[in-house]
């Protein structure tokens, strides 16, 4: 929310509270002088107060960003732990740091949970995030000025591939794919001739609008003539991919999968890599690109909380992948039937949890998310084929996981639709539609497909119990 813009679900942050501010309190220099009695236990209440407002907000929300999910109790809780206080550089038995028996048997319990859930011979959990899981697999298997196939932004390719993220950062050249745009994915002739043309050391799958599989058993061939390796970014579909509803790019072709872990595949803002490979220079030099390339510490709490996302995707990843594609199509039909724009129509509009829409007649993709927003449906505005602009895109990008999570169904998915239908065509006042995306909310607001499934999906810890004082 815009400073000072006021949304149908409350204040803006500034609204009703003294700001927080250091004015008065600089010193000689810049040195600071000692706070006013009392103004920095004012200022932790001011923080835990907005974290809460913002759990109350989503509780009342219907939330269908493709790339956020919730976490289980069981991993939750481990984000809180000492482990989050420790370091362990470096792989287990091969530390550099002293106290490290129990992070070294989670996480060598995690690293076998990782090869199960997604049947490979390699895995590595010490990337922090998917972009640096991608920063690590630039480390191991390109240098500066080499060339590397990806897809474009406009056809849905994540910033890291751009030229102002991690590619620019590596210094390594982007060689784009042909696309289709009727069929939202490479064209596998085209982008066949750009290859034998150019031939790019290493080939990137992988998109952050990521409708349908990508064409690498098709291509195969090609990488294999020009001696390109395939690269997987799986960070939207790795849950998907785990439960066995989307490809399995890791036999398909790709030597390494780089992945976020908290989209489809429900667990902490985290990183991994994946492969499937018999060759060892290959894995030494992606455990180097992860420690020292791009990581020290990697977060042994996320890694904890991690381990135990995985056991919990083994225990109930196939229902959770099945029924998020599921509420991702039924959601898709049900807009079109309303007369939105939904991208890939004639094939079915996704075989993922992720769909497109283009609303360039409701107002562009800016206006609409923003919209959506105050009025309780929480999108983002997203780049689609064609688009000039990412400040003004001509779509928004939808997600099933985080609804799926909560136990809706087809049935939730009608009536979210007839919520944008009100909405954005027959000009519902934004208040009513606040009202009843609540009362939709209201019967799912606990977890599902976890242990401990009924807990409170948007529960805030108060840990203390008390006011900071």
């Amino acid at each position: 929310m815009a400073p000072g813009r006021r949304g149908a679900l409350g204040a803006a942050a500034g609204d009703g509270d003294a700001p927080v501010s250091s004015s008065g309190n600089g010193g000689v220099g810049g040195t600071p002088l000692a706070p006013a009695p009392g103004e920095m236990a004012a200022t932790v209440a001011r923080v835990r107060s907005l974290v809460q407002r913002h759990s109350e907000r989503f509780e009342r929300s219907i939330p269908l960003i493709a790339s956020e999910n919730l976490l289980s109790p069981y991993a939750k809780e481990l984000l809180i732990s000492d482990f989050h206080s420790r370091y362990a550089e470096g792989l287990p038995g091969e530390r550099y740091y002293e106290g490290n028996e129990q992070v070294d048997q989670v996480e060598t319990l995690c690293l076998e949970l990782a090869r199960r859930l997604f049947r490979c011979s390699f895995a590595d959990v010490r990337p922090t995030s998917g972009t640096v899981a991608n920063l690590a697999v630039l480390k191991a298997l390109t240098e500066t000025g080499d060339l590397v196939g990806t897809s474009r932004l406009a056809d849905g390719a994540h910033i890291s591939s751009a030229s102002f993220g991690a590619f620019g950062l590596r210094g390594v050249k982007p060689v784009y794919y042909a696309w289709d745009e009727e069929r939202m994915t490479i064209d596998v002739a085209r982008t066949r001739e750009i290859l034998r043309a150019v031939r790019p050391k290493l080939c990137l799958f992988g998109l952050s609008l990521f409708l349908f599989p990508m064409p690498i058993d098709e291509l195969r061939p090609t990488l294999e003539e020009i001696g390109a390796r395939g690269w997987y970014d799986g960070a939207h579909v790795a849950g998907l991919i785990a439960g066995g509803e989307f490809q399995d790019p890791l036999h398909e072709g790709c030597v390494v999968m780089s992945a976020s872990t908290h989209k489809t595949l429900p667990g902490p803002q985290h990183g991994i890599l994946l492969g499937q490979t018999d060759d060892p220079e290959v894995v030494k030099k992606l455990q180097g690109g992860a420690f020292p390339g791009v990581t020290s510490n990697h977060h042994l709490n996320a890694m904890a909380a991690l381990a135990v996302s995985l056991a919990e995707h083994l225990e109930f990843g196939r229902e959770y992948a099945r029924r998020t594609v599921e509420n991702a199509h039924a959601l898709a039909q049900a807009l079109h039937d309303r007369g939105f724009d939904v991208l890939g129509a004639d094939l079915g509009f996704t075989r993922s949890h992720t769909i497109a829409v283009r609303v360039e007649r409701e107002g562009g993709g800016e206006a609409v998310a923003r919209k959506l927003a105050d009025a309780g449906i929480v999108a983002n505005k997203n780049l689609l084929p064609g688009d000039k602009s990412p400040k003004r895109p001509g779509g928004i990008r939808l997600g099933s996981p985080e609804v799926t999570r909560v136990g809706m169904g087809p049935k939730e998915m009608e009536r979210v639709a007839e919520l944008f239908d009100a909405l954005l065509h027959r000009g519902r006042p934004t208040e009513e539609v606040v009202r009843d995306a609540a009362e939709l909310k209201r019967g799912f607001t606990t977890l599902k497909y976890c242990f401990a499934a009924g807990e409170a999906a948007y529960r805030y810890y108060d840990l203390v119990g008390r006011p900071p004082a």
